[in-house]
Parts: structure tokens; C-alpha cells; sequence
């Protein structure tokens, strides 16, 4: 199932291509706050990134969010709930492209045979997107000591007195990080 919006109203886009309509007494929330919303929203989104298309884009992502998060706000409570989400998807909008960016200027200068295709471009850039954002979710000290240690090459006993604290905890810090992140990828840290 995929949820499409059209006008304020949820519809259930199916595999085979027919559209029901998704209708509930909480849905009728959720089509109030994007019809009295969704302009604003656009407008305030194409203003902060001075692009309509990435505006309606983010826009249509916002509402998609507050409809996955299963509640809707009050409705004196409408436009800070949906900039909150809006500046989110912002932050996440910019960071993608730093990465992109990033990996771009990294195989620019490849012979042509050694260039990944398009489609790989694409999918190392999700994947490095992912990355990033499962290191984000690390405690700074975890995040810094896996970063130092599987980047930088430094010993734990270095990144310790980089950081300044005992090679116990930066063992600890490592440990817990790859428990993360592996958790992160598999759904288990066991």
C-alpha cells in the first residue's frame, strides 16, 4: 500500500493501480490541518529554500510524516508542528546534498571505465545517506571514538588521549557504536 495526497484527501494507491479513498474520523483531522495548511506551508518552504519544486516536494513530505506519526495537532498548535517537521526534512534535504556533493567531487576526476554508472551513483549515495544518518543517531563519544578508530586509523589508546578520557572507554565508546550500527542494519545488537 502506498498513501498518496490529492487535494487534502488520502487516497490508497495499490499495487494494481486502483485508488481507494482512506477515510476515518482522525483522517478528517488530517485533511482539515492540510487544507487550511498546505499553502502556507508551501509558501513558507519556498521561501526558506527558494525553489517551488523542492518547496511542494518537502511540503507533500511533511504532511506524509504527520500522517505516519499517527496524530494530528491542535489546531493552535498546526503551523509549529508542521515547521518542526518541515525544518527537519530541510536539514535532511541540505545534508543529502552535501553528501551527494561530496561523493560527486570523489569520482569526478575517475577514468571513464573505473566511473560507476548512474544507477550506482545513485545507490552509494542512499547508502552513504544512510550512513550518515545512523552515525548521527550515535552519542558524540561513541560517534568520535568508531570515527577515529575506523577512519583516521588511530589506536585507542590515542583516540583516548585525543579525547581525553581512559583506552577503557574508548573501547566501550567503539563497542557500543558498532552494537548500533549493527543493530541499525540487522535489527538486532545480539
Amino acid at each position: 500500500m502506498r498513501i498518496i495526497i490529492i487535494n487534502g484527501a488520502l487516497r490508497d494507491h495499490a499495487a494494481s493501480g486502483n485508488m481507494g479513498v482512506i477515510d476515518s474520523h482522525a483522517q478528517r483531522g488530517f485533511r482539515a490541518l492540510y487544507n487550511d495548511h498546505h499553502g502556507w506551508l508551501r509558501g513558507w518552504l519556498r521561501k526558506k529554500l527558494g525553489n517551488a519544486c523542492d518547496a511542494a516536494d518537502l511540503a507533500h513530505d511533511t504532511y506524509l510524516r504527520v500522517l505516519a506519526s499517527g496524530t494530528t495537532p491542535q489546531p493552535d498548535d498546526s503551523r509549529r508542528y508542521l515547521t518542526q517537521i518541515a525544518n527537519g526534512l530541510v536539514i535532511d534535504l541540505y545534508r543529502r546534498r552535501h553528501i551527494e556533493s561530496a561523493y560527486l567531487d570523489t569520482v569526478r576526476y575517475l577514468p571513464e571505465a573505473e566511473a560507476p554508472s548512474p544507477e550506482t551513483r545513485a545507490l552509494v549515495i542512499e547508502a552513504l545517506c544512510e550512513i550518515d544518518a545512523m552515525l548521527d543517531r550515535l552519542p558524540a563519544n561513541a560517534r568520535t571514538a568508531l570515527l577515529l578508530c575506523k577512519l583516521d586509523g588511530l589506536t585507542y589508546r590515542e583516540i583516548a588521549a585525543q579525547l581525553g578520557v581512559s583506552v577503557s572507554s574508548v573501547e566501550k565508546y567503539v563497542a557500543a557504536a558498532l552494537r548500533a550500527c549493527y543493530a541499525a542494519l540487522y535489527g538486532s545488537a545480539s
